[in-house]
């Protein structure tokens, strides 16, 4: 199978390339998905998970990518929920290969079944913004209707899906960003804007939630912005000022199949759309990977092709192929 791989660490993005690996193993409670769409995250290079397994040793060369949707091909013994030939979307384990790469291993608590009329494209947008926008709202949050919420970056992946998340629970949404990120926040139910770039911060007055994205100065200024019993939560890093009458919390997103299929319902409704800014093929994933200026929404990777997919069709009317990728490449 194709997929992206990096094997130095010293190489940067320099090291993506293009190349040739096996069919991955299901291991129990694994399943295999054909990848046809996958979402990265520009930093992955630094993460320690994209060079070491969990046990620490080395597990080059690393497939990126964390973000996933396709269809399962393959279930590792014991594995149960999820069939062959199902639509799912989900994130990928962090010390594990990953997204950008035509069939992956994916352990089946991770995924969501995902309804087949959606596409993969704006699917693969999904996982780890929704359930980051999702963890900080309701699980560390705790945001009910009727309370204020500040959402930095409102204009981006995460900020755009926990606009429409709070727009749903009937929250007042105070998002911030920058000027051209304002129209596209009103159209995601942003009843008020601030300018981070032209306007005071102070000025929202308080509220009751805080969803930092950005940390450093604008993280540690919003602290001051809660009511009493108010909650900043952050995946920006741990915060460096803790408001005296409320909490501030750093948290990394968890997978969660449950949350995920919340989600997709959503999504499949219409009632949820993440932002898909770029699409491209997975050839030309390693230059996606390039800082590229303020973007408003996802850089999607577009794996199973309509030509791939017609020859696996051709190949299984001849009895040439199987829905099943063969282990051994």
């Amino acid at each position: 199978m194709r997929a992206i791989t990096v094997r130095d660490r010293e190489a940067g993005l320099g090291g993506l390339t293009l190349t040739d690996l096996p069919h991955p193993h299901a291991a129990e409670n694994d399943v295999i998905v054909q990848v046809h769409a996958a979402g990265f995250t520009r930093g992955e290079l630094d993460w320690p998970g994209t060079w070491t397994d969990r046990a620490g040793r080395d597990r080059t060369p690393s497939v990126p990518g964390h973000e996933l949707s396709g269809v399962v091909v393959e279930l590792g013994y014991g594995t149960t929920g999820l069939t062959v030939g199902q639509h799912v979307l989900g994130p990928t384990d962090w010390a594990r290969d990953g997204s950008l790469a035509e069939y992956t291993a994916v352990e089946a608590r991770n995924l969501a079944p995902l309804p087949a009329d959606v596409d993969h494209v704006t699917a693969a947008a999904l996982p780890i913004s929704g359930l980051t926008a999702w963890q900080a709202l309701f699980d560390h949050a705790h945001l009910k209707t009727g309370q204020t919420v500040l959402i930095h970056g409102v204009g981006g992946a995460v900020g755009s899906v926990a606009a429409q998340l709070a727009q749903e629970v009937g929250a007042h949404i105070i998002g911030t960003g920058r000027a051209s990120d304002q129209d596209a926040a009103r159209d995601l139910g942003v009843h008020e804007f601030v300018d981070l770039d032209g306007e005071l911060l102070e000025d929202v007055g308080e509220v009751d939630v805080v969803l930092d994205v950005i940390g450093g100065d604008i993280r540690d200024r919003s602290t001051t912005l809660l009511r009493p019993g108010g909650t900043l939560v952050t995946i920006a890093g741990p915060p460096t000022i803790h408001p005296q009458d409320g909490r501030a919390i750093f948290f990394v997103v968890e997978p969660n199949g449950e949350q995920l299929a919340e989600l997709a319902t959503r999504l499949h409704e219409g009632r949820l759309i993440p932002l898909v800014n770029i699409v491209r093929p997975l050839a030309d994933a390693p230059a996606a990977f390039s800082p590229d200026g303020h973007t408003r929404g996802r850089t999607i990777i577009k794996v199973a092709t309509d030509d791939a997919r017609r020859s696996r069709s051709r190949g299984r009317d001849t009895g040439t192929a199987t829905s099943t990728p063969n282990p051994a490449g």
